[in-house]
Parts: structure tokens; C-alpha cells; sequence
């Protein structure tokens, strides 16, 4: 099953080291970026569910960079991690975008319950699980699905687009939007491919509760 993506842009080797081995041994996965142009790169080439950003990095400061990737109307969570203590500094992280701020030194259990908090906030509850009728449920932190408890097997595309779908209840999802958030950068997106992960998702979830759009996309149907 996949884990959630973490992009973590920090120049401090040591603590980028430390800070990805702790949330790793929680089972997300850490892409660490030392500068803001590796930074890019790994949130155009990967599926990132959450960004922990420094501010003073190379190349472009942490606002900059949040900044120019909420211009392009990407909404990943962002947290802040940076010894700027100001309240200037706080209003302008907030400001440009990010969602929490975090000062350094912090305690890694700190962090780690800030970002548990990000991905319930994000999913729209305060449970662990979401429950989806039927037996199923949606385990908000494992990004997984089970049925009375059990895991259900979905390939990993097939719980990406399951966690789309209820990060945007009842809001129509192009096949672009779709694609950009299934596929890599070096994969062909396939519309094939994708009418049997919705399918799958149908038989699990009930047929009425992902509605086509004929030509544009699908829409998660939640009452």
C-alpha cells in the first residue's frame, strides 16, 4: 500500500537526515530536497502529499518557492520549519500560503503530531478513519483502504485516486487533474488504465458513488 509522500527542503544535512529517518519509521515516505530547485523538481516528478519547508534555502527562500507553487493552483499541505521567529516572518508564511509553522529547535514528536493534525484536516475529519458505508473504511494516515477492518488489495493508483476522491467530495476532477496526480513525469497516462480503477472502485464503493462526467472527468458523490 502506498505510504504518504513528504517533500522535506532542508540545506541542514544533518537534520534533513534526522527528521526523514523519524517520519520513515512511521511509514512516510521522505523526499529530501537541499535546495529549492531540487525542490521543483521533486513536486513535478512525484506525487507529493505534504511539503515541510525551511525558509532560508539556496537558490529561492521557502516563501518564494511555496508562493510560486501555489500560483500554480497546487494546494499541497505545507508546514513551515524555520528558525525565523518573527511575527512578520509567521504572517508571511501564512500569507503565501502554508498551513502551519513550526520554529526550530523543535521536537520531532511535535512535528510528527502537526503533520498527523495536516492529513485529517485535509481529508475533512478528525478520526483516523473515514467511514464509506458498507464495511469500508478509509484509514486517513495509512492512506489505505479495508473492508470490516481487513485491508482491501488496490493497486497503488487505485488508493492515489481513491484519496483524490475524498480529498474533493462532490467536486468534478478533469482527466488532466486526474492524470497529473496518478502518473509520474515519464509515464503515458492511459484513459483505459483509469476506467478500471474506477471500476474497481465502483464495486467496492457502490456504482452511484463515483459519477461520470461524460468527456471531462468524475465526480466522488458523497450525501
Amino acid at each position: 500500500m502506498p505510504q504518504p509522500n513528504i517533500l522535506l527542503l532542508e540545506d541542514d544535512l544533518q537534520l534533513s537526515d534526522t527528521v526523514k529517518q523519524f517520519l520513515e519509521y512511521f511509514n512516510y515516505t521522505v523526499y529530501p530536497a537541499y535546495d529549492a530547485l531540487q525542490a521543483k523538481d521533486i513536486v513535478y516528478e512525484h506525487h507529493i502529499d505534504l511539503m515541510l519547508l525551511d525558509v532560508k534555502v539556496p537558490h529561492q527562500s521557502g516563501f518564494d518557492f511555496l508562493a510560486e507553487i501555489r500560483e500554480g493552483n497546487n494546494n499541497i499541505p505545507a508546514i513551515f520549519i524555520t528558525s525565523l521567529n518573527s511575527i512578520d516572518d509567521v504572517t508571511k508564511g501564512f500569507d503565501v500560503g502554508c498551513d502551519d509553522y513550526i520554529r526550530k529547535p523543535f521536537a520531532l514528536k511535535e512535528l510528527l503530531a502537526r503533520i498527523e493534525v495536516l492529513f485529517k484536516r485535509h481529508f475533512g475529519t478528525h478520526n483516523e478513519k473515514v467511514d464509506l458505508g458498507n464495511g469500508y473504511a478509509y484509514d486517513v494516515k495509512g492512506l489505505f483502504l479495508t473492508l470490516h477492518a481487513e485491508k482491501v488489495a488496490l493497486k497503488t493508483k487505485e488508493s492515489k485516486l481513491l484519496a483524490l476522491f475524498l480529498k474533493n467530495p462532490n467536486e468534478l476532477l478533469t482527466y488532466e487533474r486526474i492524470f497529473e496526480n496518478l502518473w509520474e513525469y515519464d509515464e503515458n497516462p492511459s484513459q483505459g488504465s483509469l476506467r478500471a480503477y474506477i471500476n474497481t472502485l465502483r464495486n467496492s464503493l457502490g456504482k452511484a458513488s463515483i459519477a461520470t462526467i461524460k468527456h471531462v472527468g468524475y465526480r466522488y458523490v458523497k450525501e
